[in-house]
């Protein structure tokens, strides 16, 4: 099997993200960022907001609209209703890092084998996955710079700048800066140039850099027109937002600068491994290309200090340090692949015993989580949760039976195995609905009345909803609508505004909507999404 996978690399990388999260990524509820991006991509299919970005019917800037487009393509072809159909586009992008980082490692002359193996790091670590819900604009960005990148490092290897290479790499920055402006060009790509001029020393002309930096400039000309357009079309509420968005840099979640000193950890599966590969007195010895070792050391390093001296923090803006990351924790699994067999000092078979073993016991004991879902679990969902339970007790008997031979590739692949079933098999038995109160807002899209709400409702309700919920409560004032008889959703039992309200309407209240899933005592439980209905009548 493991032949087969290493034969053909790339689709092998495809076919696991699409097996493990393409038919059950929908089971995990809408966040507050993706729902932000649905309801744009839904408002430019029903009102053609392509260019000045909505939601809401509101302008909405704050990120550029490549991602949104993507997005609504897939809603238009599949239904933007479908949640399913609506990740897809971020899932074929967490592939795309997944086989850039295979092409990026074999060009910088890692065996097939090891490119496979950074590949695969990359795309089971933790946040490249969470962030393709939590901040769906990332992937993209980071995605497309990745292409750009690895064209960069065509160019540098190959001291030209060819018309081919030359094109792909302005299309795929210019792209990614349409995803989230610049921020892939100073955590992704500024740190790799820097990282690769200390190891490799640029080589070539001043011509081939004066064309490296004029293709570099056009990539990011080309990249701001959206941001140019908007600041011409609708310049006051585009400077108000801008301006708003540039004081959070220096005023909002502001963290310390050792804050993303714990990167590693972001790596999931793979924290004790990355740990180990950063120590680099200890690998410098041991991996199989020492300068390439010191490009992905150097280029996680610069990416961390450039993050770090931001004030600004959050930790899916780590997601990008990652993807170095998984080139470096390759070189550590690769030297463990050839050499654990060898390896007598305890130091280090026990931390390699310990990160292995902790996910083969993880896996054997998956079965135990099944007394927390109580009488939760319908038949289909206890069928579906068994089979898993089998499943990862196979894989966790053979992770102890790999590592007792000291076989670190199958236990490499069967890690790998574990992620896929996760995804695969048990992911769908995360739906079942923890709290009883679930009451999606969605029913009230088939009812005749009219809704509006107070102030602003969740991103995740007005998605829910399928349509526009105006604000009738503004700066200026209250704002009447013109119907006699309305819905009125407000995330407060009693709020002012509904006392107000009384001196022209009568007010009844109706019902309680409630999109969390999760338990009211519980970490996930989200206030935002529960709402109050009433309905209000003329008098």
């Amino acid at each position: 099997m493991i032949k087969l996978i290493e034969k053909y690399p790339v689709i092998s990388l495809l076919l696991f993200v699409i097996l493990m999260l393409g038919f059950t990524i929908d089971a995990i509820p809408v966040t507050i960022m993706e729902a932000r991006n649905f309801i744009s991509a839904r408002e430019m299919l029903t009102d053609n907001n392509w260019i000045l970005t909505t939601m809401n019917g509101e302008a909405r800037y704050q990120k550029p609209p490549l991602p949104t487009w993507i997005t609504a393509a897939f809603g238009l072809v599949f239904g933007i209703k479908s949640v399913l159909a609506l990740r897809w586009p971020a899932l074929l992008f967490i592939a795309s890092i997944g086989i850039s980082t295979y092409f990026i490692s074999k060009k910088l002359d890692l065996n097939k084998s090891h490119s496979l193996i950074n590949g695969f790091i990359v795309l089971t670590s933790f946040y490249v996955i969470g962030i393709s819900i939590e901040a769906p604009w990332d992937i993209y960005t980071h995605g497309f710079m990745l292409m750009a990148i690895y064209q960069l490092l065509l160019m540098f290897q190959n001291k030209e700048t060819t018309i081919l290479r030359s094109l792909l790499f302005v299309l795929f920055l210019a792209c990614s800066v349409l995803s989230k402006g610049p921020v892939s060009l100073y955590v992704l790509f500024l740190p790799f140039v820097i990282a690769y001029g200390i190891t490799f020393r640029f080589k070539g002309g001043v011509l081939h850099f004066l064309k490296l930096i004029s293709l570099l400039v056009f990539g990011i000309v080309l990249g701001g027109w959206w941001y140019m357009h908007v600041r011409v079309a609708d310049p006051e509420t585009f400077t108000a937002i801008a301006t708003r968005e540039t004081s959070n840099w220096s005023s909002y979640n502001v963290r310390p600068f050792y804050y993303y000193w714990s990167f590693f950890v972001q790596s999931g599966l793979w924290a004790i491994p990355a740990l180990i590969s950063l120590f680099y007195p200890y690998m410098k010895s041991r991996v199989s290309n020492l300068k390439v070792y010191r490009l992905s050391f150097f280029w996680t390093i610069f990416a961390v200090i450039l993050l770090s001296v931001i004030p600004e923090k959050k930790s899916r803006y780590l997601m990008p340090v990652l993807i170095p990351l998984a080139l470096n924790i390759g070189f550590y699994i690769e030297y463990l692949i050839r050499e654990f067999k060898n390896i007598k000092d305890k130091k280090e078979t026990i931390p390699v015993y310990f990160s292995f073993g902790l996910i083969g016991g993880i896996a054997i004991l998956f079965w135990v989580t099944g007394f927390f879902f109580g009488n939760f679990l319908t038949r289909f969902i206890l069928v579906r949760f068994i089979i898993t339970a089998l499943i990862l007790l196979v894989i966790g008997f053979f992770i102890f039976k790999f590592l007792k031979a000291k076989n670190i590739k199958n236990v490499f692949y069967l890690t790998v195995g574990f992620m896929l079933t996760i995804g695969l098999v048990a992911l769908p038995v995360s739906k079942v609905q923890g709290q009883a109160d679930y009451k999606p807002v969605s029913e009230l899209s088939t009812t005749p009345l009219p809704l509006y709400s107070i102030d602003n409702v969740a991103p995740e309700v007005i998605y829910n909803y399928g349509d526009k919920i105006p604000k009738i409560k503004t700066e200026e004032g209250y704002i009447i609508p013109k119907e006699n008889q309305f819905g009125l959703l407000t995330v407060r039992s009693n709020p002012e505004t509904i006392e107000q309200l009384s001196k022209l309407y009568t007010i009844e209240f109706i019902d309680t909507y409630d999109l969390n899933f999760s338990n009211k005592d519980s970490r996930g439980y989200k206030s935002r999404l529960v709402n109050k209905l009433y309905k209000l009548t003329r008098k």
